[in-house]
């Protein structure tokens, strides 16, 4: 029996992200957090983080992949605490802010300042240290950064690159305009921050046929949101097994990287499991994307209270052009989830479904 393991969870986040890994081997135990939620969902985190045990509260990374709410508000409320009462210890942060925008000189305006002003204040000022504290993006006439964590986990970037960086400074500096703020402002974040009182804590501060596959197609959009496409996702490799986390990011420029990544004489990435992109947005898959992965996994994160995701054409996307029966995995059994409960007994393509055993959310896959 094998002595290493690689799980995630998806924690019931609502409409938002929040992905708690752990991985390792010989009883040592490694974790990543990618994202946090909304501010809503808060409360789920903190009691993930409060159960670590004394002498062990050790985070490898702590990934914010961009600064729609949805993903960033929860980790804006835990940083808001004093340092010393951080229910656990990241070792790295990493987070593009103002000042990696237009280097390419803290993202989405005035959260994103936010989170920079707390970093800086309460991190010391340690984040993107895998990254010489620079941007964190992909860059056309080079590799894709490959980075290592502690036991032998493998990070390789596929998003986000300069171009959608740089798209993203000017929303962002409009965002903070409309708050009376200079983007990159610091000081003047972290005024307001004190101020907004939904970050405080009790004592204070501190988001077949061919004519089948043609109809799917027609369905399936284009993200444009600027934001979304600055989102820092990466393929994650351990111990022979794999998972591609995508957060939001846009499916262009995640195939972009994929093909950069598929060995010689083979046309797929072959991977244990996929976290889609955006709770399963049409806007963010195609066909391109699903006909260069080969996974057996499909992971969404969404109760669908917002934006009624995931949407039908995309999981049908992924059901139909899939190279393996794929098992979908939802953190949630709502209304907008539960359509993929039955499997149907007709048809060319089978799939297999997991959804939660308690109504609160929330589910753990095994690679």
């Amino acid at each position: 029996m094998s002595n290493t393991f690689f799980r995630i969870e998806m924690l019931p986040a609502k409409q938002g992200d929040s992905l708690w890994i752990e991985y390792g081997k010989n009883g040592i135990e490694r974790r990543i957090l990618i994202d946090s939620g909304p501010l809503s969902a808060y409360n789920v985190l903190e009691e993930k983080l409060n159960k670590l045990p004394d002498g062990d509260k050790r985070v490898e990374l702590v990934v914010i992949s961009h600064v729609d709410t949805d993903h960033i508000e929860g980790i804006i409320r835990l940083l808001a605490q004093k340092r010393n009462r951080w229910p656990f210890e990241p070792e790295d942060i990493w987070f593009n802010g103002w000042r990696h925008l237009e280097t390419s000189t803290d993202l989405g305006g005035r959260e994103g300042d936010f989170l920079s002003a707390l970093i800086r204040c309460r991190a010391f000022n340690e984040w993107n240290k895998a990254f010489n504290k620079g941007s964190i993006m992909v860059q056309s006439d080079e590799p894709l950064p490959e980075k290592m964590l502690n036991d032998g986990m493998k990070l390789t970037l596929l998003a986000p690159d300069e171009e959608k960086l740089k798209s993203m400074a000017a929303k962002w500096r409009k965002d903070v305009a409309a708050h009376g703020l200079e983007p990159g402002d610091l000081d003047d974040a972290w005024e307001q921050l004190v101020e907004t009182t939904k970050y405080h804590l009790d004592d204070g501060l501190l988001g077949s046929s061919d004519d089948f596959s043609k109809e799917i197609a027609k369905q399936l959009k284009t993200d444009e949101s600027v934001a979304n496409g600055t989102s820092i996702a990466f393929l994650a490799e351990y111990e022979g097994k794999s998972c591609l986390f995508l957060a939001d990011a846009h499916a262009d420029l995640i195939c972009k990287s994929l093909k950069r990544l598929i060995p010689g004489g083979q046309d797929r990435l072959m991977v244990d499991a996929v976290k889609i992109s955006h709770h399963g947005s049409r806007h963010n898959i195609s066909e391109d994307l699903m006909k260069l992965i080969d996974a057996k996994h499909y992971l969404i994160s969404s109760n669908g209270a917002y934006h009624k995701h995931p949407d039908k054409a995309a999981i049908e996307a992924i059901i139909h052009w899939s190279k393996r029966k794929p098992i979908l995995w939802f953190n949630y059994q709502t209304k907008y989830t539960s359509a993929w409960s039955e499997v149907p007994t007709n048809g060319d393509k089978k799939f297999a479904s997991n959804y939660p055993t308690s109504g609160k959310g929330g589910i753990v896959i095994e690679l």
